[in-house]
């Protein structure tokens, strides 16, 4: 299996964070019913083990694995030259647009005239 950014390594992150989560709550949720419903429900409660299984991917180690990994996805990069290879973080974006940063930040109290009073006609 190799990961999705072209590595040669297993990948058992998913799309996001949240996506990830829910995989987790529906594989240890399926795990656990499994062994806990087995007194009321007998073997057939034994079928949401196979659920369990499915949505962790295998393993609870590799459902932590795929955390990890969607944790550090875009943050971390890996170069290999002559025989080393170094992991460097990439500085996390701020979210914002180039252009914006350019801009002085509004002053929220702008409107407000001496002494804090409104500067507005009428007001």
């Amino acid at each position: 299996m190799s990961g999705k950014d072209g590595g040669t390594g297993p990948d058992f992150s998913s799309s996001s964070l949240p996506r990830h989560l829910a995989r987790g709550a529906v594989g240890f949720g399926g795990l656990i019913a499994s062994i806990a419903l087995v007194p009321s429900l007998g073997p057939l409660a034994l079928l949401l083990l196979p659920i369990g299984v499915l949505a962790l991917r295998g393993c609870p180690m590799c459902w932590t694995i795929g955390l990890l990994q969607t944790l550090s996805r875009g943050r971390l990069r890996r170069s290999c030259e002559g025989g080393t290879c170094e992991l460097s973080v990439v500085p996390r974006p701020t979210g914002r647009h180039p252009a914006a940063r350019s801009r002085p930040a509004a002053d929220p109290v702008s409107w407000l005239g001496a002494k804090g009073q409104s500067s507005r006609v009428g007001e």
